[in-house]
């Protein structure tokens, strides 16, 4: 009798759920050719590189599914390297300025192994921004899949206008210029073809209309960060977000909503863990019927950490509440939504959260 093969173990990666000055998120577009994500809008994000981070967690350390620095460094270099935007600060505090040909010469240099990329930071009088990071659930990819990774999201906020530190002047003469945010660029089509900002709601439903990819992660992320973002008349009304210009004042409330809902557990689930330290591993859950939903979609639950932090007795978890379904489809996941648990488990199509 044949064994079977044991589950690949989980790369170490990052990815930064990126928000403009106005709020809108930053997607890119994978090649065709990727071996993973293929075509589809991801997260600028990677794997940790020993060349890089250096000390990246060792396989069956607790660390190894633990938010610390080497994740943080491979989530700003990954950034610089997907999108052209770099998380880091000079030594005045704001985000370091360069000019485009330095930006561009070191973005190909970084990627290319030829300087590792904290000195190269260094060489310009800046530090990656780790502070700016905050941890917004962990994802395992399930054992049925060959290519695994632990990867921690994070949510960083580029400034608004309104946000900028300001010195202590009396006339405010000395007022220093707003800071200049790159416009996204892809990596000239090594892994991504296009990086646009928009707001988490458009790519929803851009998603739902398939006119883009978009991962049950990804999709999922995006939902609850347009629940705080984007002003819904209903949770899933992706298309009710006012295309009004939004008040500076608002654009900062709205996102310390979403820094204060990702700080607590989530609701209804209050003997739960925060959204910082969720760690969620998707499996597909059989509805209690025995039989296929109506509407041919799989629900995934997320309330499984993953089998290395199911082994490890850490005490780490995902979320009950809800599920996401999906059609997984040979293009990738289609007709993606999340609904709550109790809707996907009747076995009927449901409405959504």
């Amino acid at each position: 009798m044949s064994k079977s093969k044991a589950p690949a173990v989980p790369s170490p990666s990052s990815s930064v759920l990126l928000l403009s000055p106005q709020n809108h998120v930053l997607l890119l577009q994978r090649v065709k050719a990727s071996s993973s994500f293929a075509s589809a809008h991801v997260f600028p994000g990677g794997n940790l590189s020993s060349y890089h981070e250096r000390d990246i967690p060792a396989i069956g350390s607790k660390e190894r599914h633990v938010d610390g620095k080497a994740y943080r460094e491979a989530a700003v270099r990954e950034t610089f390297e997907e999108s052209g935007i770099l998380l880091a600060k000079g030594k005045d505090g704001r985000l370091l300025e360069l000019g485009d040909e330095e930006m561009v010469k070191g973005r190909r240099e970084v990627h290319g192994n030829k300087v590792r990329f904290g000195e190269w930071l260094e060489s310009k009088s800046g530090s990656a921004d780790l502070n700016g990071l905050t941890p917004f659930t962990r994802w395992v990819t399930p054992t049925n899949v060959p290519k695994r990774f632990t990867t921690q999201m994070y949510l960083y906020c580029l400034p608004t206008s309104s946000s900028t530190s300001l010195p202590d002047s009396a006339d405010g003469q000395d007022e220093p210029p707003e800071v200049k945010i790159p416009t996204p660029t892809p990596d000239g089509g090594l892994e991504h073809t296009t990086a646009r900002f928009l707001p988490a709601s458009a790519w929803l439903r851009l998603a739902q209309e398939g006119r883009i990819i978009l991962f049950p992660p990804q999709f999922f992320l995006l939902h609850q960060a347009a629940q705080h973002l984007d002003a819904l008349s209903s949770p899933t009304d992706y298309a009710s977000i006012s295309r009004k210009a939004v008040p500076q004042g608002e654009l900062d409330s709205r996102r310390q909503r979403l820094l204060e809902f990702i700080s607590r557990p989530p609701a209804g689930e209050e003997d739960g863990i925060s959204w910082r330290d969720m760690c969620i591993s998707p499996t597909v859950q059989p509805p209690r019927t025995g039989e296929k939903r109506d509407d041919g979609r799989n629900v995934l639950g997320l309330d499984r950490p993953g089998p290395e932090l199911e082994a490890e007795g850490s005490g780490r978890k995902g979320l009950k509440s809800q599920c996401v379904l999906v059609e997984f489809k040979k293009d990738g996941p289609r007709r993606v939504a999340v609904i709550s648990r109790s809707e996907a488990m009747d076995g009927s199509g449901g409405s959504k959260l």
